[in-house]
């Protein structure tokens, strides 16, 4: 199902019943936010969610997409009222997950489009150019399957502070100490070195 921020909107606006499917298509539970306080979470982190998903998957389309998933999943089932929570952490980790599983599944669908666009070359019946297509985007494909296959939280790690997050923001995303960070951090850069050259040889 797309999730589009239309789509969101017009579920939680005050006109629509709240019955198991309403106009926008989109299945409502009884037990959602009020009305209010999802549209400040909304306002306070739509955006920045939606560029950490654009930087990972290169789509603009793609991550107001992904992003729409992200917030209709906290307004389905809101977090417990009787815990303190880490809003925007759980945005973010919720949103890395996602960004990275249609990562794997285009990494997946490309294998066997450049499967069906190398038999095409061979028999004669395409007029591009596969050497340009392969080279497009090479070194944004490598980094982005070099993402999805690391740990969840390093590859998180990476994207959330390659996105602009603090230290601190970064300690509240993933519940650690702010001196912690850094060496997490270096973990993660090294996880990442090795794992790029192991593929594609020296970092460029």
């Amino acid at each position: 199902m797309v999730v589009t921020e239309e789509k969101l909107r017009e579920a939680i606006a005050p006109t629509a019943p709240f019955s198991p499917t309403n106009e926008a298509g989109l299945d409502v539970c009884s037990d959602t936010w009020a009305e209010a306080e999802f549209e400040q979470i909304f306002q306070t982190h739509y955006g920045r969610i939606v560029a950490v998903l654009f930087r990972l998957t290169g789509n603009r389309a793609q991550a107001e997409e992904l992003a729409g998933e992200v917030f209709w999943k906290i307004y389905r089932q809101p977090l417990p009222a009787d815990q303190d929570h880490n809003v925007g952490g759980w945005l973010y980790r919720v949103a890395t997950r996602l960004g990275i599983d249609a990562l794997r599944a285009q990494a997946r669908r490309k294998h066997y489009e450049q499967a069906a666009g190398a038999a095409a070359y061979e028999s004669g019946t395409t007029n591009n150019d596969p050497l340009a297509d392969v080279l497009r985007d090479e070194k944004r494909q490598r980094v982005r399957a070099v993402l999805a296959a690391m740990k969840p939280a390093q590859s998180q790690l990476l994207l959330l502070r390659q996105s602009g997050l603090s230290y601190q923001e970064l300690a509240e995303v993933f519940g650690v100490k702010t001196s912690s960070i850094g060496t997490l951090l270096a973990r993660a850069e090294a996880e990442f070195e090795k794992r790029f050259r192991a593929l594609y040889g020296a970092l460029q």
